[in-house]
């Protein structure tokens, strides 16, 4: 497998950092997993293109992860791509046709499918994936694609998702901000440590980085590395590893 982080901002994208998305490749498929704003031009600057990616696994709905989904449609509608499957939690279906009625000239441009998708074990695009429900200010999903990787969407940091990342070669998680903000439904890098020491994660990738934590990388990474032994990088636009 191979992943690309296309974006690895906020909902406060910086100018090397647009909103979240991930690129999954294994054998002869393809997945992206998030659409924020941003992500459709990264994907234009990969191999694999727009044209390509004919799924999409949603974590949730914050416009941040969803923005750039009907650019995307569009971009694909405009290239003579036939097709477009969007999955995600509860509610997406709504989503995407309450998204249609205001840009209602993009209905039937292109088959698309929606499929909500539970806390379980099911197949998208050819990936085996288990869903893990998150704690954020909206319903969501982590999301784990056998003991390669483990994509942890928004989420504050608990136990009950490290036992589900527990076992994977890598872990994206959000660390939103550093230590000193006091912030909610996202975890500050002492709570992600605290929650993953123990467990067996070979490397862990930051990612979902507001504008706050420019200039407190090496501090941030301090107060996870004290608490979990783990290899713990940020993530970056760009960046690609092979599993």
């Amino acid at each position: 497998m191979r992943v690309t982080f296309l974006g690895t901002g906020s909902a406060m994208p910086t100018a090397d950092r647009v909103q979240t998305g991930l690129l999954l490749e294994a054998d002869d498929n393809t997945l992206l997993v998030d659409c924020g704003s941003g992500v459709l031009h990264r994907l234009s600057q990969t191999d694999v293109g727009y044209e390509e990616i004919s799924t999409v696994l949603l974590t949730h709905h914050h416009l941040d992860h969803v923005s750039d989904l009907l650019p995307l449609l569009k971009a694909r509608w405009l290239a003579g791509e036939e097709h477009l499957e969007v999955v995600g939690p509860t509610g997406t279906k709504a989503l995407v046709d309450d998204l249609l009625d205001v840009h209602d000239y993009l209905q039937g441009r292109v088959d698309l499918r929606v499929r909500e998708v539970t806390a379980a074990s099911f197949e998208v695009a050819g990936f085996d994936v288990e869903g893990y429900e998150t704690r954020h200010s909206v319903p969501g999903l982590a999301y784990r694609f056998g003991d390669a990787f483990t994509f942890s969407g928004d989420t504050e940091a608990f136990d009950g998702l490290a036992n589900f990342a527990d076992g994977s070669r890598v872990l994206a998680h959000d660390c939103s901000f550093p230590d000193e903000v006091d912030v909610s439904n996202h975890p500050t890098p002492t709570q992600l440590g605290e929650v993953l020491a123990g467990r067996d994660i070979d490397r862990v990738y930051l990612t979902h980085l507001y504008p706050h934590t420019e200039g407190k990388h090496r501090e941030m990474l301090d107060a996870i590395e004290a608490r979990f032994d783990g290899d713990v990088r940020f993530a970056r636009d760009g960046l690609q590893f092979e599993l």
